[in-house]
């Protein structure tokens, strides 16, 4: 590598292989324990921030934990509220200028420091760094927030817009959600509790100016013919008056040293850094996550990003069905396997970076290679997309506005701006981000509310308003990236309906679960790239266990309803069970059963929109993971075990697979090998029938090798090949990997099951883990071991046939006692039946 300066500031070079540290400048950092207290200084506790209100409330005995039973309906009042956080800390000399820096911010408030108001904030996603200076004195100071109820906040502000702004009620109990910069799922959602929880998440410090600080440092790559890469780096420096500043650029143990001269305000600092050789950035199981490690300082502050050097494209071509929808990374299209991701949890004190690269580690672990981080949420942490850079999880990344309709006020518009341009220059570097995407669901939204319906014109321009400040923030900030202007949308300026019109853009597919269509209808459309579809099931029993008595274990409990958010959602739930199932005969196997059908639905999606490749080139069901405990559409529970489905998706989403999908007229089942990979694929298929005694009889064996990247038909059979009463079972090998499936012609309630004979051993394992044998005496179809402790299965909702075992590790999340072994239990699809 070999750097070198570009223009900008007045700058001499110096290069140094070993150089100090410059001395640290003066900062405090104010997390830690605050005073919090009702405006009216009625409640009054601890607060630890970074924090909020609520865990505060709960940890002091002010309140009941909101997600257990009903506690959600007795701690509404938090939200009515003003609240205010209050410390002291001391400063030695007040000589000098100083700023606050503060994130995540939530939302609407007013920061005093010795009774002098320094700053008046609305936006959670903006970063605000008051000069506070002239309210600073020697020895102790008193800095206090008040915030704000959104809920009034919310109110006042839809009473000055010049028209209704309607939003989602359905969606967000709590009102006006639309009119505040916080995160729209805050609200309540269809899978959230509504709490409108406000607090303080990220930094909050005091630091002085001496005599300049980062204020952006952004970088663009240039690929170039000859295979070597230039990094251009951009330093933004901001100083309260000229000075001449040490900066120091770093990129991998390549160091150099430029004194700049900056002016008052602003000054922009380029440098350029020539990589010969690169090692190129790749997504999860298409090469190396390689990373280079960017270091820039001045006097008092140090900033570093990891940088994964790799191109980007989104491949739009009109072709004879409409226009593709495509990643091209480093030159390569990639099959986008995934999910939708929300934020890890509805308060965030209840959050952790553990616990969040958990989640992460278990999207990777189940062979995806993307999420969408969806635009009701947070604008993640920066250590989120460093995780998804180390990972290879490309990030869709929406901007924050989804299912409402917004205001275009001057006012409004002029948050954004500063919003869209701090979060792109904070987060463009990272190599993980492939798209940005100007909403989640705005188009639509214009079709679900009277007044959008009746006056379309005047909110389909406020829409295009607000959608063009994005698109040009994004564009002012990063050049270079990609931009999406919707999602769901058919293409640039396209408001057409891309819930059903599946011929160009990316698809939101939701007929299936909110139309309450059957599983076959995903096979009636052909997406380019499904970036939301999903269906429902209840969280696990031990999950429902942390929240519910054993008195309401019904679904049509009042706390279980509680715990459903999506209107009609238990019914439909039920509703599927009788078209599918037999019905389960108590709650745990209700359960138990709602998600392994589940897994079905998201699985016969997959499966056949995977099977059309190149056609369609991306799926990401809704949704990985959960806020809190509750029914939903993710494959992940509350706290991150693996539901049914998670464990379905690690094989429906290997990179290479096989697949059975039915003709539309069901005379034929076509065997569908996909192969995601660069190299061919050698596929060897066993196919069997399975009597409902668990016999297996073997009906074909099929070998072929499916192209790099591509999907093709390993073997047509025609469905009266099928012997009465059985299914079809296979198992393929392919380039060293392995799986296998099985396919029922019809529905599972028409099968005559036999019982199965379960037995289970379990002895402990190397390592603290527990080794648990499951063998079968007949078919068993959808083995599901469960314990109330918290930990990983190496296997779950597999099948075996009569005489076979299986071995599955269990890895608990917290070490055993010694000798000390979980009970587990087994679920199947006979044994959960009501006749059985």
């Amino acid at each position: 590598m070999a750097g070198r300066p570009e223009g900008g500031a007045r700058a001499s070079d110096r290069r140094t292989k070993i150089m100090t540290s410059p001395a640290p400048s003066t900062t405090i950092d104010l997390s830690g324990e605050w005073r919090l207290s009702t405006a009216d200084g009625e409640h009054s506790c601890a607060i630890l921030l970074p924090g909020d209100v609520h865990s505060a409330l709960q940890a002091a005995g002010l309140i009941p934990d909101p997600y257990v039973g009903r506690n959600e309906e007795r701690v509404q009042w938090v939200a009515e509220c003003d609240w205010v956080l209050e410390r002291t800390f001391f400063l030695d000399h007040a000589d000098g200028r100083f700023y606050l820096d503060l994130d995540y911010l939530d939302t609407v408030a007013v920061v005093f420091v010795n009774d002098i108001p320094v700053l008046s904030s609305d936006n959670c996603f903006r970063r605000y760094r008051p000069d506070i200076s002239e309210a600073l004195e020697p020895g102790e100071n008193r800095i206090r927030i008040l915030l704000h109820s959104s809920i009034a906040a919310g109110a006042e502000r839809q009473a000055r817009q010049p028209f209704y702004v309607p939003y989602s009620t359905t969606n967000s109990p709590v009102p006006n959600g639309n009119m505040l910069r916080k995160p729209q799922c805050h609200f309540g959602w269809d899978w959230n509790i509504a709490l409108a929880p406000l607090g303080l998440y990220g930094t909050v410090a005091l630091k002085a100016l001496d005599p300049a600080r980062i204020e952006h440092l952004v970088t663009r790559q240039v690929h170039n013919e000859d295979g070597s890469v230039d990094l251009h780096v951009t330093l933004m420096l901001y100083a309260a008056e000229p000075a001449v500043v040490p900066v120091h650029f770093d990129l991998d143990g390549e160091r150099v040293l430029l004194d700049c001269g900056i002016d008052a305000g602003e000054t922009t600092i380029p440098h350029i850094f020539h990589i010969e050789g690169p090692r190129l950035w790749w997504p999860a199981g298409s090469g190396e996550q390689a990373l280079y490690r960017l270091t820039v300082e001045i006097p008092g502050e140090v900033v570093t990003r990891q940088i994964g050097l790799r191109t980007i494209e989104l491949v739009t071509d009109a072709d004879d069905a409409g226009s593709r929808f495509a990643f091209r990374i480093n030159g390569r299209e990639i099959f986008c396997r995934g999910a939708n991701w929300i934020p890890a949890d509805a308060l965030f004190s209840r959050t952790s970076p553990e616990r969040t690269e958990d989640l992460l580690r278990s999207a990777v672990e189940a062979n995806m290679n993307m999420i969408r981080v969806w635009g009701g949420g947070f604008y993640e942490h920066d250590w989120f997309y460093d995780l998804c850079d180390r990972l290879g999880l490309m990030v869709w990344q929406d901007f924050m506005f989804s299912c409402n309709l917004y205001p275009c006020t001057e006012d409004f518009l002029a948050n954004v701006v500063e919003e869209v341009d701090y979060q792109v220059r904070r987060l463009s570097s990272h190599a993980s981000i492939v798209v940005w995407c100007g909403d989640n669901e705005l188009v639509g939204a214009l079709t679900w509310f009277p007044e959008s319906r009746d006056n379309r014109d005047r909110y389909l321009v406020a829409y295009d308003r607000l959608n063009r400040t994005v698109e040009q923030g994004l564009k002012k900030a990063a050049p270079e990236a990609i931009w999406w202007p919707s999602s769901p949308a058919s293409g640039y300026l396209d408001y057409g309906d891309a819930w059903h019109a599946d011929g160009s853009g990316d698809m939101h597919f939701w007929s299936v679960w909110h139309e309450n269509k059957s599983f076959d209808n995903y096979r009636t459309v052909k997406p380019r790239f499904c970036s939301e579809f999903g269906f429902q099931s209840y969280t696990s029993l031990p999950v429902i266990r942390g929240f519910a008595a054993a008195k309401d274990m019904n679904i049509a409990s009042p706390v279980i309803e509680l715990h459903q958010k999506n209107v009609g959602g238990n019914e439909r739930i039920a509703g599927t069970m009788f078209r599918y199932f037999r019905f389960p005969k108590d709650f745990a196997n209700f359960v138990y059963l709602s998600q392994i059908q589940q897994g079905l639905a998201i699985r016969t999606a997959v499966d056949y929109w995977r099977s059309l490749k190149p056609h369609c080139m991306g799926t990401l069901y809704w949704q990985l993971n959960d806020t809190w405990p509750v029914a939903s559409w993710a494959s992940l529970d509350y706290g991150g075990g693996w539901k049914a489905m998670h464990y379905m998706a690690r094989r429906f989403f290997q990179p290479v697979t096989v697949a059975a999908i039915p003709s539309e007229d069901g005379d034929e089942i076509r065997f569908s090998m996909v192969n995601d990979t660069l190299e061919p694929a050698a596929v060897d298929m066993n196919l069997f029938a399975v009597t409902p005694g668990g016999e297996k009889i073997p009906l074909r064996t099929a070998s072929g090798t499916c192209p790099p990247d591509r999907a093709e038909t390993l073997l047509i059979l025609a469905a009266d090949d099928i012997p009465a009463g059985c299914i079809l079972a296979w198992s393929f090998i392919a380039n060293g990997t392995s799986g296998e499936g099985h396919y029922v012609h019809g529905t599972y309630k028409a099968l005559d099951l036999e019982p199965p004979g379960l037995t289970l051993q379990a002895a402990p394992g190397q390592g603290g883990t527990v080794e648990i044998t499951v063998s079968a005496s007949g078919l068993a179809l959808f083995i599901m071991i469960e314990c109330d402790l918290a930990g990983r299965y190496s296997d779950n909702a597999f099948d075996l046939a009569a005489g076979e075992s299986r071995v599955v590790t269990f890895t608990p999340r917290e070490p055993l006692a010694a000798g000390d072994l979980p009970d587990f239990i087994l679920y199947d699809l006979y044994s959960c039946q009501a006749a059985s």
